[in-house]
């Protein structure tokens, strides 16, 4: 599941709404919310975005927020390292070669490093 995903189902959740019921409204087939929502499918595109916070009455704090999940949140993602130094380059597969052996503790760790990397200096 991705970020966007458990967001999603959460909102439902709270709607007290099943897949079924929010993908006719949505207009979209239960099986590609589904898929969505456990990060079988890529972003969902802004027209989307903007049916499901109107589907949620969120307000627009609430909206961003999800809107910035959903960047975030597809599971086949591309890192374009070229132009880059080599170093970028091994790093990044080396990370995407061991990235489902990580733990929560880790990856929360390298969140942080991710973080705090633009405040320094």
């Amino acid at each position: 599941m991705t970020p966007f995903g458990e967001a999603v189902r959460k909102l439902r959740a709270r709607k007290g709404v099943s897949q079924k019921e929010m993908a006719a409204a949505l207009n979209v087939t239960p099986a590609y919310l589904s898929a969505l929502e456990h990060g079988k499918r890529g972003t969902p595109t802004f027209d989307l975005l903007q049916r499901i916070a109107g589907y949620f009455n969120i307000i627009w704090d609430e909206a961003e927020e999800l809107f910035l999940l959903a960047r975030f949140s597809d599971p086949r993602i591309v890192v374009d390292t070229s132009g880059l130094a080599p170093e970028y380059t091994a790093f990044v597969n080396r990370l995407a070669a061991r990235i489902r052996n990580l733990d929560a503790v880790t990856i929360g760790e390298l969140s942080m490093v991710l973080e705090n990397a633009g405040k320094r200096g």
